[in-house]
């Protein structure tokens, strides 16, 4: 998914991997959703307001959780859509947005951490400074870009466009606006040390499917995508701007053409390439790759691993076929959107009306002061944060929050002990990668440092640039080093939690673990049906369709017998079978293999959690409370997890480009779960029973 602007879009990907929200890449840049109406006084325990009586659960259990709150509930003009996440987004939002005015208020030192955080904020909400510039900062740019001669500067100048901003296993900025994309992370065969991946990039458009797809909406967007991207050209002064954005279209069509689609992207064993610098000349001939890498600074490299190779092949040969000026429109436009939102006006509302309005349906961006939030967030995350965690997550909440992890770590801990279909030696194997996981909770344990970010309360586009640089140069520099397995790929003031399998490690943090997903003051069914199934599913991504892969170390290693693997393997078949008939648009499927991840681990992480919630209440159901069971509770408050609103144009780019399932799909996960069945008399006939054969049982 892509940010209204590009400026936004990069989120701290250095190593993430699977985040368990399924809207958060939707939600959480610049079309993030508004609140939805927030009760005058806490509700500790289920929102019993938002369930839908009419509905059987049996039938729609989604809708029996949520469609009470889904019928009152319209979208604000502002937002692709709305959530049961948005009131703790909106909240801590304008936490965070205290916490920036207060760090302006300051007049700190020029370099400390809250100048920076005051210095960046401010040069972003100077919009009159930022018109008054217009072009200016963008021009030597543009003029580098337009004194290109031949195909050999054109190497060194694809090579200067590279950044650290993608994530593999997370997606995140999967596909990179520049040609390729680099993600530092512990490497596939050596864990210990920090590797250099290469990743397929080069489209500007949510997804492949978005240039491949013949379906109406999809070639309708292209047509809109090249008025788009015509307009931006002339908006920066461009002539023959329509054969121009044509040709960028065609360019970026054959692009779409040479990449792997997001299902193929999650086999890891297909994508532990090793590649030296020199094999790249060979197997991917048609760009002059050691001129290449001395433009993105990474002559010294020696090898990389190549996640897509096919992809590669397939780009390089474009840079020898695709004339010289058509590259160089490419590049020209790749780098006016990049900065969009921080050039004059005319130019960020063009780019909003296209990535905003049209791709995603959303009439109107979100206040300004709300984008200055967002872009403290992503370039000072953890100078926010810091100040974040020490004021809103006290010692008890991480406390409480521990303990319930180490329950439900146990509960998967007995789960796998007693999986009759499992070898001993993959059981021990899998206990010893369960064993050794660390869990973050709250916020890292040491915070990245931004001593070496030059930020200018007069020069927002300088800011963006040198941030871009700084973090790029700080993961080059990381190639080769020790492994720090603790290390964070999110901040606290983050609402959303990952899972990291190269680290063998999680991460909660802090904006996650309040209400609703965690409430100290609310039953043990509420907590362990809301935040524990999240816990539960990150938990369990350590043993989904691509975790399974690693072993303790972070290793790709198949640690395997033959029998269970492929038992394991028949299990999730079943599973992205189930998902593959689900149908949220009638010329549109749920993909089961490109979502297979995710829904192992909401499958997984809800039996898990269920049986903690269990072990909490020794054995025994929780209290009822508001005339409902303590199992109904504990289902409810996962359903109602993923209660949300969306506009249709948002939920089909979801839908063809993410990893997770939309929220009610994820919902009807329960469906597989024996409790659920009991919890609420779900009877055959009704549209959600499936036989107990034909449930699916992973974990």
């Amino acid at each position: 998914m892509r940010s209204t602007n590009k400026s936004f879009s990069v989120a701290r990907a250095t190593l993430c991997a699977v985040i368990v929200l399924s809207l958060s890449v939707l939600f959480a840049r610049a079309y993030a959703p508004a609140s939805a109406d927030v009760p005058a006084k806490p509700v500790h325990g289920i929102a019993v307001a938002n369930i839908d009586r009419s509905v059987q659960p049996g039938d729609d259990f989604y809708d029996y959780a949520n469609g009470a709150w889904i019928k009152k509930t319209v979208i604000p003009p502002d937002r692709a859509g709305v959530g049961v996440f948005s009131a703790l987004s909106d909240l801590t939002n304008k936490r965070t947005a205290a916490i920036i005015e207060e760090a302006a208020k300051q007049k700190a030192p020029a370099g400390s951490g809250a100048r920076q955080i005051a210095d960046l904020y401010n040069a972003y909400m100077d919009e009159a400074g930022i018109e008054a510039k217009g072009l200016t900062p963008l021009k030597p740019h543009l003029d580098a870009i337009a004194a290109i001669k031949d195909k050999h500067e054109l190497a060194h100048a694809l090579g200067e466009t590279l950044r650290a901003d993608v994530d593999a296993l997370n997606n995140t900025n999967f596909h990179t606006q520049n040609l390729f994309g680099l993600w530092v992370a512990p490497g596939f065969n050596d864990s210990e040390h920090y590797a250099a991946y290469l990743l397929q990039g080069g489209i500007e458009l949510p997804d492949r499917e978005y240039y491949l797809s013949d379906a109406a909406s999809m070639r309708d967007a292209r047509t809109k995508y090249m008025a788009h991207v015509a307009a931006m050209l002339k908006l920066t002064g461009f002539t023959d701007t329509g054969a121009r954005a044509k040709r960028i279209l065609d360019l970026e069509h054959a692009i779409a053409e040479k990449h792997i689609t997001l299902a193929e992207n999650d086999d890891i064993h297909k994508a532990n390439n090793t590649w030296k610098q020199a094999d790249f000349a060979a197997k991917a001939p048609g760009l002059e790759w050691e001129e290449y890498f001395r433009g993105a600074g990474l002559s010294k490299q020696a090898e990389f691993t190549v996640w897509q190779p096919t992809a590669f092949t397939g780009e390089a040969a474009l840079v020898a076929s695709i004339p010289l000026e058509t590259w160089k429109d490419w590049l020209a436009y790749h780098l006016i959107e990049d900065y969009a939102g921080v050039l004059p006006k005319a130019l960020a509302e063009e780019d909003f009306a296209f990535f905003g309005k049209t791709l995603f349906g959303t009439p109107q961006q979100r206040p300004r002061w709300q984008r200055g939030v967002f872009m403290v967030d992503r370039w000072l995350g953890d100078a926010v944060g810091k100040i974040y965690a020490e004021r809103y997550f006290p010692p008890e909440a991480k406390a409480k929050a521990q303990e319930m992890v180490a329950n439900i770590t146990a509960a998967f801990r007995k789960r796998v002990e007693a999986l009759p279909w499992m070898a001993a030696a993959t059981k021990a194997e899998a206990l010893e990668k369960l064993n050794a996981l660390y869990v973050g909770i709250g916020y890292p344990e040491h915070w990245h440092e931004y001593s070496g970010y030059e930020v200018k309360s007069d020069d927002m586009f300088g800011n963006l640039w040198r941030g871009g640089l700084f973090e790029y140069h700080r993961e080059v520099g990381r190639l080769g080093k020790e492994v720090d397995r603790k290390e964070w790929c999110m901040s606290p003031q983050t609402v959303n939690a990952v899972n990291l399998p190269l680290q063998n490690a999680l991460n909660f943090p802090a904006a996650i673990l309040q209400p609703p997903f965690f409430d100290p003051k609310a039953p043990a069914a509420v907590n362990y049906g809301a935040i524990g199934t999240v816990i539960g599913h990150e938990i369990s991504h350590t043993f989904d369709s691509e975790g399974s892969a690693f072993d303790s170390k972070g290793r790709v290693r198949n640690w395997w017998t033959d029998a269970d693997l492929e038992h394991f393997n028949a299990a999730t078949a079943k599973l992205a079978a189930q998902y593959d008939t689900y149908k949220p648009f009638p010329d549109l499927s749920i993909n089961g293999k490109q979502t297979l991840a995710e829904n192992i681990a909401d499958v997984a992480g809800i039996a898990a959690s269920y049986d903690g919630y269990r072990a909490a209440n020794g054995g025994k159901q929780g209290p009822e409370q508001q005339g409902f069971t303590g199992d109904q509770q504990f289902f409810i408050a996962f359903a109602q997890d993923y209660g949300s609103k969306v506009r249709d144009a948002a939920l089909r780019a979801q839908v063809m480009g993410d990893s997770h399932s939309p929220g009610q799909y994820r919902a009807a996960t329960v469906r597989n779960i024996d409790a659920w069945y009991d919890a609420f008399k779900v009877k055959p006939g009704e549209k959600l029973y499936l036989t107990p054969q034909d449930r699916v049982r992973i974990w």
